[in-house]
């Protein structure tokens, strides 16, 4: 089975700042689907979110999601199907805005972006993979 801490699927998702794309539910029960930074931490994928926003209420409401993370070209991507767990406290917000702004900002400005991220209102999300489906190089089987 896939997962995202498979050699592979691991080395494509820490590459360079592509963005995830989020799928979930609206209020209304259409798909809808938003970039977000993410990071990988352990067998989870992280981002933030407003605990008010369009995003943050959907997961209240229900917490599956798919992550899509793809290259440029779309031919090559990881698809992350699981659960989401939040988080409203501020020492977990600041360490996974922390981590997140450290794969797109320079390393100099990461303290000041995550302190922006991580500001009143904003949750810590996990997103715990149920499947992890792939496609291109990546769906061969690790060496």
């Amino acid at each position: 089975m896939t997962t995202i801490t498979s050699g592979r699927v691991r080395s494509f998702l820490d590459e360079g700042g592509r963005t995830g794309k989020v799928g979930y539910l609206g209020a209304d029960g259409r798909p809808l689907v938003v970039p977000v930074w993410f990071a990988v931490d352990g067998d989870r994928i992280v981002f933030n979110t407003a605990a008010d926003s369009a995003k943050g209420t959907a997961i209240a409401r229900d917490p599956r999601l798919t992550m899509c993370v793809d290259e440029q070209s779309g031919r090559t991507f990881v698809q992350v199907q699981g659960t989401a767990e939040t988080t409203a406290e501020h020492g977990e917000v600041l360490r996974v805005a922390t981590a997140v702004a450290a794969r797109y900002v320079a390393e100099g400005k990461v303290e000041r972006v995550a302190g922006k991220i991580a500001g009143p209102g904003q949750l810590a999300v996990s997103l715990r993979p149920t499947r992890v489906v792939t496609s291109g190089d990546l769906s061969e089987q690790d060496s």
